[in-house]
């Protein structure tokens, strides 16, 4: 219930993801939320429901302060995963490391 209301509220207030590709050399992420991982080969950024991940070679990250990100590089392959998936297979994944006593690092 919580999670349609959370929906239709980021669509009404123009919260969703905008991502705008140019060639494979820029592209823009609107209401980007943070970055969570970041190097010249890897980022992974929290953008409205989606977790965004792009791989690629001589990866920057221009203009965050403007709840906005621009990624400059040679860009190879970008994965998109909703951010419920991803919270569902971390629970799933420390459910299974408490059983059997092994963490994954």
């Amino acid at each position: 219930m919580f999670g349609k209301i959370a929906d239709t509220a980021r669509e009404k207030l123009f919260l969703e993801s905008g991502i705008y590709i140019e060639g494979n050399r820029v592209m823009t992420i609107e209401n980007c939320e943070r970055i969570e991982e970041y190097n010249d080969i890897f980022m992974q950024m929290i953008s409205g429901g989606l977790v965004v991940r792009v791989w690629g070679n001589d990866l920057r990250a221009y203009d965050f302060r403007t709840r906005g990100l621009v990624v400059r590089g040679k860009i190879a392959q970008i994965e998109f995963t909703e951010r419920k998936e991803m919270s569902l297979n971390e629970t799933a994944e420390k459910a299974e490391s408490d059983r059997t006593g092994q963490r994954t690092l």
